[in-house]
């Protein structure tokens, strides 16, 4: 018998041993599986049931605050009288402006002013040494006076000459010589009496006095310095009053400000501050500029201001107020009570009945006007209705509230007047809080308030 058959038979044995080992081992991966698979099934219902308890959670606790009334903040509304005005950013500017130069050349004295005083038109302000336009002055009178003796000798000796002519004792053309010389010290004279009144008009500008009526500003020279006739800037008068104001407005305004101020020649104007709000001076418009802009699609405009308080100074920054109408009965709501929605805008009233609860429900407005902080309604609420401006946010149709008095911040309230969007746009909130021109007056904007979700 072969190796190879003898071998056989003890192969088929070993092969009969491994396979229980590996049934054996088949089931354990199939046991892992199964209790790993239960595993991750158990965490899975776990969190299942961690949101599905988080869930009930905040639904308990949404219906709590539903059924819990609301602090809110209200204000009545108001009916005044308001003006309608545009709104744009001025510049003050000198109502006339000198730089002062001397008109000659010369060393400058000591100074008759005090750096910002007030001038008036012809007081002397500065002086430019004199001397030598003074002796310019005298030289002048000298020739003057030489000329003229001159000239009377010329006219004794054509006399003479005259009546021998008459007597046919000398020719004519002797006559004739001694009358030319005669008519060339004329003509000496005049030149003689122009230069004097040159040498007295440069000496009189040796004096240097104040064109306008205003405030004189810093030295620019000190005094010892040579000055050069008409290049020197020795000092700059402002007129303070009246003082003016330009500021631009966009040019689809302009006809409507055109038509006003033809109508009306006395269009009023307020200046207010930085902040737009406290109001500094109340002026008039006085014109508009005979272009636009091209460049930036605004017309510039100036206003004139009597500054009798000195509120206003050169290139000061100010908010303009071009005062179109005043409504006599405006009605009126804070800016903050409006709000926005799918159903256009809105506010939110509070009623309180006969048992003293009190529920918000969200009555419909329609904005003419606003700006800032006052909205101007055409429609809206009644004059005793009182509108949320704090906490709106949280409110619903019905929903139980518990209404304070807001409490009312200075500066621009309801009676200060409500706007439309002018040079600077809506970056206040300025012009129609719907985004829509009602009242077709130009305005346009919106209101910063959230838009109802």
């Amino acid at each position: 018998m072969s190796i190879e058959t003898s071998q056989e038979p003890q192969r088929s044995g070993i092969d009969r041993q491994e396979e229980p080992r590996a049934h054996k081992r088949t089931w354990i991966r199939i046991i892992v599986y199964l209790v790993l698979a239960g595993l991750l099934g158990f965490i899975a219902w776990r969190i299942y049931q961690g949101q599905q308890q988080a869930k009930a959670t905040s639904a308990r606790q949404a219906a709590a605050l539903l059924n819990r009334p609301v602090p809110v903040q209200v204000v009545p509304v108001v009916q005044q009288p308001m003006p309608i005005y545009l709104t744009a950013l001025g510049t003050v500017t000198p109502y006339m402006s000198v730089t002062v130069k001397a008109r000659v050349n010369g060393q400058l004295l000591p100074v008759r002013f005090t750096e910002g005083q007030e001038v008036r038109q012809g007081q002397t302000i500065m002086q430019i040494d004199p001397r030598p336009y003074q002796a310019a002055l005298d030289q002048a009178k000298g020739t003057l006076a030489h000329d003229e003796a001159l000239l009377k000798d010329a006219q004794a000796q054509y006399g003479r000459y005259k009546a021998l002519y008459d007597a046919g004792v000398v020719s004519k053309e002797s006559m004739e010589t001694y009358e030319s010389t005669q008519g060339q010290y004329l003509g000496a004279i005049q030149s003689d009496k122009a230069a004097i009144e040159t040498a007295q008009l440069q000496l009189n500008w040796c004096s240097i006095q104040s064109p306008i009526n205003g405030r004189i500003g810093l030295r620019l020279v000190d005094p010892g310095n040579i000055i050069t006739a008409n290049t020197t800037n020795l000092v700059i008068i402002n007129q303070f009053k009246p003082m003016s104001v330009y500021f631009t407005l966009p040019e689809s305004q302009l006809p409507q400000v055109l038509h006003k101020l033809a109508a009306d020649k006395r269009m009023p104007v307020d200046a207010y501050d930085h902040g737009d709000v406290q109001k500094l001076a109340t002026g008039l418009l006085l014109t508009a500029d005979n272009q636009i802009d091209t460049t930036t699609g605004t017309a510039k405009l100036k206003a004139v201001f009597d500054n009798k308080n000195d509120a206003l100074f050169p290139n000061q920054f100010v908010n303009i107020h071009l005062v179109l109408e005043d409504r006599p009965n405006a009605l009126v709501v804070p800016s903050a009570a409006i709000q926005n929605g799918l159903q256009g805008s809105f506010v939110w009233v509070v009623n309180t009945d006969d048992k003293g609860a009190s529920t918000a429900a969200i009555r419909p407005v329609k904005i003419a006007l606003a700006q800032g902080q006052v909205t101007i309604l055409d429609s809206g609420p009644s004059k005793a209705a009182v509108v949320v401006v704090d906490g709106a946010d949280r409110l619903r149709q019905g929903a139980q509230v518990v209404a304070t008095q807001a409490r009312q911040r200075n500066g621009q309230g309801a009676g200060q007047g409500s706007t439309l969007s002018g040079g600077r746009g809506s970056g206040r909130g300025a012009g129609n809080a719907a985004g829509q021109n009602t009242t077709g007056q130009g305005a346009a904007g919106q209101h910063p308030q959230k838009e109802q979700q």
